[in-house]
């Protein structure tokens, strides 16, 4: 019987780490804690004193990306002194560049947050992602530079574009033969849809 030590540094990490590479491998369907066990050279039993069952697992995977992407997005907008069109632009691209970099993993983040079993802490996240968003509207509208309106509705029209170019581009759809494969021409439209009547 091959008997593998529970001491390996920070186990957590390593766990999450090649949970977040078979996540991109194989899906959802492939993750399994004995299997991850086995992957990292620790016993099955040692992954239970981080991950209590898969589903855990997942919420620390999908709490994890939100807070990447946060980061991400905050880093992007950068100051308020920049005009709503440039911190629009920018954090078009951190968002469309961070999910096109790992599909299965935003895929991931947006159904676990939606799980009756989700955590607080995810839940929480996910609220802070798409307040990222509101604010820049809210502060563009309160500088005349978007249009009025209730913030949620028109955050929809920059984002529901940007999904529908990251679900092309991930599906390996067919995009403009251009250097950014079409984005400027999607963020332009963004920008041009928000902008004040």
């Amino acid at each position: 019987m091959d008997k593998r030590p529970y001491h390996h540094g920070d186990l957590r990490a390593a766990l999450l780490a090649r949970a977040g590479e078979t996540l991109r491998e194989g899906g959802v369907g492939a993750l399994s804690l004995r299997e991850l066990a086995r992957d990292v050279g620790v016993s099955p039993g040692a992954p239970r004193r981080h991950f209590a069952s898969k589903q855990v697992l997942l919420d620390a995977l999908a709490l994890d990306g939100f807070e990447r992407l946060i980061d991400s997005l905050v880093a992007a907008r950068g100051g308020e002194a920049r005009p709503f069109a440039e911190r629009l632009d920018a954090m078009a691209r951190a968002y469309v560049g961070f999910s096109l970099s790992d599909p299965a993993l935003l895929s991931l983040m947006f159904s676990a947050k939606h799980s009756p079993e989700a955590s607080e802490g995810l839940r929480d996240a996910a609220r802070r992602w798409a307040e990222q968003g509101l604010a820049l509207i809210r502060d563009g509208q309160s500088r005349g530079e978007v249009r009025e309106g209730p913030p949620d509705r028109v955050a929809l029209t920059v984002l529901a574009p940007l999904h529908g170019y990251i679900g092309l581009a991930a599906g390996g759809a067919p995009l403009p033969q251009t250097p950014d494969r079409g984005l400027d021409d999607v963020i332009a439209s963004v920008v041009r849809a928000c902008a004040p009547e």
